[in-house]
């Protein structure tokens, strides 16, 4: 069975709420996996909220808020399913805010996601989002540099910055396994609820890491690499533009046990 659940405010979503949210790109949002009508991370995606909301419309809704239309969405949901939470405004783009805006929740639940099992090629192009450090809607580039790395047969594309910097892909966070020590690139990224989940698992665990600049050239057969979002913790990579990678089975097994060690909690 097909889960499709679609609420605006607190309630079903009708043609009226969407008609004006189909071509809007001023909003931002969250994207948890279910698991058991529970999720990890909730506190991580409150603050993500919280924080972008604050910083796109100069204000936020409270945790209870959030919690109350999430719950309302789940309601009616099977226990496993993906959740995505999406907080916009009124008056919307291109108007400005005059004395103040409205905010607006829309929750959509779907079926539980299905990441790719791996190892996954990647592109390697130079691009830097606008406002990285925000998970807002409306980049048309993430598709395009995923179709156009899929033309050049890659699976999809990771990104440098202006300096030559490694940073992230399109819907994903990139880690770095040299045996020893976890790598984190160092550059401006939008730091994801599982790379945050995974840091301070791995803290717990007392195992090493590091934030550091990773070049083209810092690539080798002795590192592996893996990227990660909301569907796994980590995806191996096979290949960044033309330099093959270490296979990392260690690497991923360990990615893997730590975000399972993080606690389920119900919303």
């Amino acid at each position: 069975m097909t889960t499709s659940i679609t609420q605006f405010n607190g309630r079903s979503a009708d043609m009226a709420d969407i008609a004006p949210l189909a071509f809007a790109g001023f909003a931002h949002f969250t994207a948890m996996q279910m698991r058991d009508h529970r999720v990890r991370g909730l506190d991580l995606h409150l603050d993500r909220l919280r924080i972008a909301s604050d910083e796109l419309y100069g204000r936020h809704l409270t945790d209870q808020e959030i919690r109350g239309h999430l719950r309302n969405a789940l309601a009616a949901a099977p226990p496993d399913a993906s959740v995505t939470c999406f907080v916009s405004s009124r008056p919307g783009e291109f108007a400005p805010a005059g004395d103040g805006v409205d905010l607006a929740v829309l929750v959509k639940v779907t079926d539980p996601a299905e990441p790719p099992p791996g190892p996954v090629s990647l592109d390697l192009v130079e691009h830097e989002r606008h406002l990285p450090h925000v998970k807002h809607v409306g980049e048309v580039s993430k598709t395009l540099l995923l179709r156009r790395a899929n033309a050049h047969g890659f699976d999809d594309a990771a990104f440098t910055d202006r300096s030559g910097r490694l940073s992230e892909a399109t819907i994903w966070n990139l880690a770095f396994w040299d045996g020893e020590t976890v790598i984190w690139p160092q550059a401006e990224i939008l730091t994801g609820v599982t790379m945050q989940i995974l840091k301070r698992r791995l803290e717990y665990l007392e195992v090493p890491q590091e934030t550091r600049d990773v070049h083209r050239s810092d690539l080798d057969h002795h590192l592996a690499a893996v990227v990660m979002n909301s569907w796994s913790p980590g995806v191996p990579v096979s290949r960044i533009g033309d330099t093959p990678l270490s296979q990392g089975v260690e690497f991923t097994r360990l990615l893997h046990a730590a975000y399972a060690d993080e606690t389920l909690e119900s919303v």
